[in-house]
Formats: structure tokens, sequence, C-alpha cells
């Protein structure tokens, strides 16, 4: 690793800080790990600083991922913390939120230190645990929810498996707010889904593929959105994919309930249409909908209903993944890629401004766990992405950092590089490469 520099400036770039309204070209000073001054630099801010050419260039906080599977401690052969940060970073990411469906899952106070102790390790992006809900995510008894937000917890989830029983997640939500974290759900009742493997309808008859309907989300998010309602608790609904899921957000907010959501790349831009080379890059959990549900998404997060994009990142195995359709796992690998295919498919196409896309993958979802990230702020982290915007480039599973190749981009043409990137004023990825 390089040493972490003291003076760093970054000139002539366009600053893109959604936090604070900023767009705009000018000088970025990062001193000491942390943001120094925006703007016009003064004569003497470049003595002894390392210079970096920011023309032609968009200087932006580092993305921020709510939603991130590193797999590790129990499977280390489809990602560990070092490969997935590391992963994270040549993605343009500083900071991301790991779930805890580890093995053994991340369900007490010493295993959440033991995660931040393997991300100090590493080194790379900066890592915040999410604790599980119940132990061992079997819905049967609340972890300890105090003791896990001492330890650096940000939220609460059984990321893939909602908590089944209505009253668990009720307490669950009591003692939540103790902590003042979010739960964190996967919204999915599993009597309704079944044994699918992708989006119940037209494509999935064709095929002769067990079907999830989308109820089997919604009655999942309105029931929980009731229930956060009654007891003052704060709802988080991971990776949204229906349009009901988004007419029940809507409802929600306007009833008041604390309720925001996300939803992934692949959900905002792939349909269940890929699914016909059965290849397994495009089996995922919640699946992949018809179009009408794509344009729902799209929708929701322009108007706001969606608070922001996460990846679910969620690596496999090569050998995992080839399997046949029905008995590979559920997942994409996505945090290298999502950038670059959000930046082709709403940016260059018109549908939102870079600075919006910007503040959906950065400043939002870090002020919606409360993390200290996502924005330039003098004095803030010194966590910056450097992105060519106009570059293009060939998704290659083969080039990915990720242990998982399982990329549903794969031979996409698409525009948007990261170049450099900075944690805590450390480049860790400079000239296209990461240290």
């Amino acid at each position: 690793m390089p040493d972490q520099r003291q003076r760093l400036l970054i000139r002539g770039a366009r600053i893109v800080d959604p936090a604070n309204s900023v767009d705009g070209v000018g000088d970025l000073l990062v001193e000491n790990g942390v943001v120094a001054a925006v703007g016009k630099a003064s004569a003497d801010a470049s003595d002894g600083a390392e210079i970096i050419d920011g023309k032609g260039l968009v200087a932006a906080p580092g993305f921020v991922d709510l939603h991130t599977h590193l797999r590790e401690p129990g499977s280390a052969g489809s990602e560990t913390v070092l490969s997935g940060t590391r992963a994270a970073v040549n993605g343009g990411y500083t900071s991301v939120c790991a779930m805890p469906n580890t093995d053994p899952p991340i369900d007490s106070p010493e295993r959440v230190a033991y995660q931040k102790l393997l991300a100090e390790r590493a080194g790379y992006a900066r890592v915040f645990p999410i604790a599980a809900i119940t132990v061992g995510r079997a819905g049967e008894a609340l972890v300890e929810m105090s003791s896990c937000a001492a330890e650096g917890a940000v939220a609460f989830s059984d990321d893939g498996l909602s908590v089944p029983a209505a009253k668990m997640l009720s307490t669950a939500f009591t003692y939540a707010r103790v902590t003042g974290l979010a739960i964190i759900e996967h919204c999915e009742d599993a009597t309704l889904s079944g044994s699918g493997v992708v989006h119940r309808g037209v494509i999935s008859n064709a095929l002769g593929l067990a079907g999830i309907p989308p109820s089997a989300e919604d009655v999942i998010v309105v029931r929980d959105a009731i229930i956060a309602r009654e007891t003052g608790g704060r709802l988080h609904v991971a990776h949204v994919s229906t349009a009901g899921t988004v007419e029940i957000l809507k409802w929600a907010k306007g009833a008041g309930v604390s309720i925001t959501a996300e939803v992934t790349p692949h959900h905002l831009v792939l349909d269940d249409s890929g699914i016909g080379s059965f290849h397994t890059s495009f089996k995922v959990k919640p699946p992949l909908r018809s179009r009408e549900h794509v344009e729902a998404l799209r929708a929701g997060l322009l108007d706001g209903t969606i608070d922001c994009i996460a990846t679910d990142h969620a690596p496999h195995r090569v050998e995992d993944k080839e399997l046949e359709f029905d008995y590979a796992p559920f997942g994409v690998t996505a945090i290298e890629t999502a950038f670059a295919v959000l930046n082709t498919e709403l940016v260059v196409t018109g549908l939102m401004t870079l600075p919006k896309l910007i503040d959906l993958m950065a400043a939002r979802p870090a002020r919606l766990l409360n993390l200290p990230v996502g924005t330039l702020s003098v004095g803030a982290p010194a966590d910056i992405a450097l992105i060519d915007p106009d570059a293009e480039w060939l998704v290659d599973g083969d080039e990915l950092l990720s242990a998982g190749k399982n990329c549903p981009f794969e031979g996409w043409k698409v525009r948007g590089s990261i170049t450099h990137v900075l944690v805590g004023g450390k480049l860790r990825k400079q000239d296209g490469c990461v240290a």
C-alpha cells in the first residue's frame, strides 16, 4: 500500500457534491486525509502537494453502497473482505455496508468487531457492518442490538430472508428504536415465492421455469410498513423490484411512516427477457421483472419515492453459477459496473443528470444511514472518486477484481470510467489501476 499523502491537489476538475449543491469547475485540496479546500486553490496550495490534473474529469464524493455481500466469513471462494473492497474501489465506491448473511452470520457484537477488523486489515474501502436482526437469521430470537450498535453496526437486517413473524418484527422495531438504527428488510413472502427462480409471467411460462409473483414482495412491504408505523421504527426496503412496491412506498410516506427504499442497477436496467438464454448471471432475487416494472422503478427513483441506488453485489464462484438454472444460486456481481451501466442507461440517454446519479449513489445513501461520508465538505473524510464521464469500455468479467464473475453486463459497451479513487486521502486507484 502507498503511504498516506499529506497534501494532494486535484486541479481543474468539475466538482460535483450534491450534499452541498456544488457543481462547477475548480480545485480540490486534500490535507492529512480530509478535504481542506474546495474551489479555486490559493497560490501556495500546491507547495509540497501531489498534483492530479483534473481537466475533463468529474470529482465526486466516493460512492456509498448500502447493500454489499462480502461473503466473509464463510464463503471465501466467492468473495473476501479484501477482494470485495478492492472491487468496490475499482467501481468508485469508498464505503460499503456489509450484509450479515455470512457463515456464521454477523449476529453478535464480537462478529461485528471482527468484520471491522478484516476491513481495517484490507485497507481499501470503508466497511460499515450491518448486523442481523435475529440470531442465526432464524427469526426466533433478537440479536443484542444495543451491543452490536456499540461495536459499529449501522443497521439490522436478516437479508436473504424476511423476519417471518409479525410479532418478532414488531419487537425488533421497538428495540432498534433505542439504538436509532434502521431495520432493513428483504421483503419476500416465502410461501408465495416458493421454489420460484424467475419473475412469474409470460416468459417464465414459455420457458417452463417456476415463477415468483410480484405479490411475494408487495405483501411483506405492506406488512412491514404498517408495523413500522405502529412502533415508530425506521424501515428501509431493500432491492425494490415491483411496481406495486413503488405504490406502497408512496402511500406509506404519505401516511408518515419512517420508510426509505433502494433499487439496484440491474432492476433499473434489465428485464426478464434476458432469461431466455438460461444464463445464470440473470438469476437474482428478487427476480428481474417485466418491462412495466422496470419503468415503474425508474419513475419511482426520479420522483423520489425510491430514495437511493444500492448494488446488492452478490458474487459467487464460477463453478456454482455454472449449474443448471434451477440449481444455481441467486445473485449478480455488480459493484464494479454500477456507475458505468447507470451512466450509460440513465445519464447518456437523458433520463437524469450526472449530479442526480451521483446524489443517488453517494450523498443519499450516506444520509439514509447517517454515515459520515458521501460529501466533499471541508473537514469531511477525503473519500473521492474521479470520473471520466465520456470514456468507453467493454465489460469483461475476467478483468473484474471481485472473486465472483457472475456479471449480467458481460460484453456491454459502457460509458463512464473511474480513473482515481481516494479513501481517507490515500490513493487506492490511480490512472485506472487499483493499488
